[in-house]
């Protein structure tokens, strides 16, 4: 079985409060991207500030950490050739105002500070943000049986 590139997908406390979890998993899953681990949790600010530490010292840093432990989200690893450029394209950009239709955030979101999903911008983030969410027992391997439709 081929190793394809993963990255990390969080629905944020506000998709999750929304009901917003099986839509997203659903867009991926119909996209033919695989989910290879997820768990609901409740971040904490530690975690959450090892998280988002790039933006320590910005403006929205501090509302940035209450939001993202005000209420559960759903954490997720997902798998698939280029998956990364993948989802990014599929959430959309950060201001939902700008979000295209079709993309997570130019149909289910509008402010940019609740904007339903994070997801890893580049391969070392991801791998990063995998290791910060997830112990290696928790990440599943298997294949697919569409995954001969999928690649070559």
């Amino acid at each position: 079985m081929k190793e394809r590139e993963r990255t990390f997908l969080m629905v944020k406390p506000d998709g999750v409060q929304r009901g917003l979890v099986g839509n997203v998993v659903s867009r991926l899953e119909n996209k033919g991207l695989k989910l290879v681990a997820m768990k609901m949790m409740q971040i904490s600010p530690e975690l959450a500030s090892r998280h988002y530490g790039e933006h320590q010292g910005k403006p929205f840093y501090d509302g940035l950490i209450e939001f993202i432990t005000s209420a559960p989200v759903v954490a997720m690893i997902w798998e698939g050739d280029n998956v990364v450029e993948m989802v990014r394209t599929m959430m959309g950009v950060t201001d939902p105002r700008k979000a295209s239709p079709g993309t997570m955030r130019g149909d289910l979101a509008v402010f940019m500070g609740k904007n339903i999903v994070h997801g890893s911008d580049s391969t070392e983030s991801a791998a990063r943000e995998i290791s910060l969410f997830f112990d290696q027992k928790e990440i599943n391997t298997y294949q697919l049986p569409s995954e001969s439709c999928l690649y070559d």
